[in-house]
């Protein structure tokens, strides 16, 4: 079995995606919780879903020895550390202290880092990661507000938050194929090899070049390459049909399009910032009256940010962030509990997992893919069975919260 543990839930569903297209019969479990033996028998791949990406280091050090104690009890071969394809961390990790934990518990002399996700213009060339055409410090990336890239090279990104030394494979090797590129992994002077990869074949030659590996490390691109077991599809089913509504804590410029045009046929409502960070709990409620009231046929959405001048950092000294991810947590709650809304879209990596926690949520099944990066899943809460896509933020075609249904039908 490949076990894998990806540092957000958007990220984890990513990663399940590129599996179950490669003939993985993959499910995701949410932090501590287990699928079972039964439901475990008939996978091919595991996915742990933390939520570390910007957790303290020593909470993400704790998550990922646990998340990784279970994967070695469930007997996997192959452990994959899932981050980002744009490589988000801070300066301190927590790419890094995750790296150094599970290569030194597993005994992996080389690791290769290989973030690149061509199919949403996530490429490393020359060690240097691109957004589209742009250099990763020259991207939106470089605005974040948790995980600020002002840096391109991969290793420059790494090295800060490692012990140990951080070499590159570039391009022209990679185009020799998977054995000159192994060989140049296992010559490398270095535990972590950052490799170059522009499209999806460097990522089939990379993935053989370390199908035996105890530890690789990347976005979701590189489970593209890892051959898979050719398992036949599983039987995934969406769950009741239901009104289906959209959720935005994300305010990247991808979302915001998103919003755009979903706003030309659908309602749309922003979270009001001063009343998710003063009462919560009351603009929790005005919004799921506000869905309530919406057509039954529509598909509303409600967002935190539309335009950059409606992200507000602060009220009060606190932070707003936090706050709107509780109130959209809380209103799917609402909804889902009662049985009101069936089908869920998420937008935001944060929001995602505090909407997961919220609803209880300890497996999710995976289902069809709506675009690269995102797909639909099922899951059991307390209201029943939904269909529930986690989309990160800066993925997705415009018109994703219209077309997303489509998949269902």
């Amino acid at each position: 079995m490949l076990g894998a543990i990806a540092d957000d839930f958007t990220g984890a569903t990513d990663l399940a995606i590129m599996l179950r297209r490669n003939g993985f019969r993959v499910a995701v479990a949410i932090e501590g919780n287990d699928l079972g033996d039964s439901a475990r028998a008939g996978l091919d791949a595991v996915v742990i879903a933390l939520k570390t990406r910007t957790a303290p280091v020593p909470d993400a050090m704790a998550a990922t020895r646990a998340a990784l104690g279970r994967l070695r009890d469930w007997g996997a071969r192959q452990v994959y550390v899932k981050y980002c394809s744009t490589f988000d961390s801070t300066e301190r990790g927590n790419i890094g202290p995750v790296l150094d934990l599970v290569s030194d518990e597993l005994g992996a002399r080389r690791v290769v880092v290989a973030p690149a996700l061509p199919a949403n213009e996530r490429t490393v060339y020359r060690g240097h990661l691109f957004v589209g055409s742009d250099l990763l410090e020259h991207s939106s990336m470089r605005h974040h507000p948790l995980t600020p890239m002002t840096r391109s090279r991969v290793a420059d990104l790494l090295r800060p938050q490692t012990s140990h030394a951080v070499a590159e494979i570039h391009h022209e090797t990679v185009r020799r194929g998977p054995e000159a590129v192994r060989a140049a992994i296992e010559a490398a002077p270095a535990r972590y090899v950052v490799v170059d990869a522009i499209d999806d074949e460097d990522l089939r030659v990379l993935g053989a070049a370390v199908a035996d590996s105890p530890v690789v490390s990347g976005g979701s691109g590189l489970a593209c390459g890892l051959p898979g077991p050719g398992s036949a599809p599983d039987s995934w089913r969406p769950g009741p049909d239901g009104r289906q509504v959209v959720l935005c804590g994300s305010a990247s410029a991808t979302t915001r399009r998103q919003i755009d045009t979903a706003a030309r046929t659908e309602p749309v409502r922003r979270i009001d910032p001063w009343s998710a960070v003063r009462e919560p709990a009351k603009e929790a409620e005005a919004i799921t009256a506000w869905l309530r009231a919406q057509p039954s046929s529509s598909t509303p959405v409600v967002y935190a940010a539309r335009e950059p001048d409606d992200v507000v950092p602060e009220v009060d000294g606190r932070a707003v962030a936090p706050a709107i991810e509780r109130v959209l947590a809380r209103t799917a709650q609402q909804l889902v509990e009662s049985a009101e809304v069936t089908r869920l879209l998420v937008a935001g990596g944060e929001t995602s997992g505090a909407v997961v926690r919220e609803l209880g949520i300890g497996v999710l099944r995976i289902g069809p893919e709506i675009a690269p990066g995102i797909c639909w899943s099922s899951a059991t809460t307390s209201g029943g069975e939904i269909a529930l896509a986690l989309k990160s933020g800066n993925f997705g075609p415009d018109d994703l919260f219209t077309s997303a249904w489509d998949r269902l039908a």
